[in-house]
């Protein structure tokens, strides 16, 4: 790949095998900044994001969710959450910023993977993280040093792609 843009977004992966290093503070302030450069309907920016990077609590955050124990080596939890129930785009606004944070995390050498968090999952990862009912969890994203390399790549299918009309 040589378009830089592309070059840039395609080192976002999914990572799930992490060394057990600690993440940067800095590097994870870095990515906040760019989740909350993210687009958000009428500038409402809905999101919040819980960090926790105390090892016992990154696991106990990984174990709760099903999909995401492959976290227990990571060196960081990023929980971006909001109050779903009174704002009309939050799923948009939060994806938005959800995916900024995994480009950003990518180039900076973290891996991460972003795993949904349906509303049969809520309480668990509520009952770790002690954060009100009221309150809505979009994703739990373990963050690390990958273990290994991971290829950059993307999809591009050009049968999906239809111009001017369908």
């Amino acid at each position: 790949m040589s378009d830089p843009v592309l070059q840039f977004i395609a080192k976002r992966r999914s990572v799930r095998a992490f060394t057990g290093e600690p993440v940067d503070r800095e590097k994870l302030e870095v990515a906040l900044k760019a989740a909350m450069a993210a687009p958000s309907a009428r500038n409402s920016r809905p999101w919040r994001f819980l960090v926790a990077t105390e090892p016992e609590r990154v696991k106990a955050v990984c174990a709760a969710h099903p999909y995401a124990k492959f976290g227990d080596k990571a060196g960081a939890v990023i929980l971006p959450f909001g109050k779903k129930t009174d704002y009309r785009w939050f799923d948009q606004d939060m994806g938005a910023a959800t995916e900024n944070l995994l480009l950003a995390l990518a180039n900076l050498g973290l891996g991460a993977t972003w795993c949904g968090m349906p509303e049969e999952l809520q309480a668990q990862i509520r009952a770790v993280v002690e954060i009100p009912e009221e309150l809505f969890f979009f994703a739990l994203i373990p963050v690390g040093v990958p273990a290994g390399e991971v290829e950059a790549r993307t999809q591009y299918d050009p049968e999906r792609v239809y111009w001017e009309t369908f």
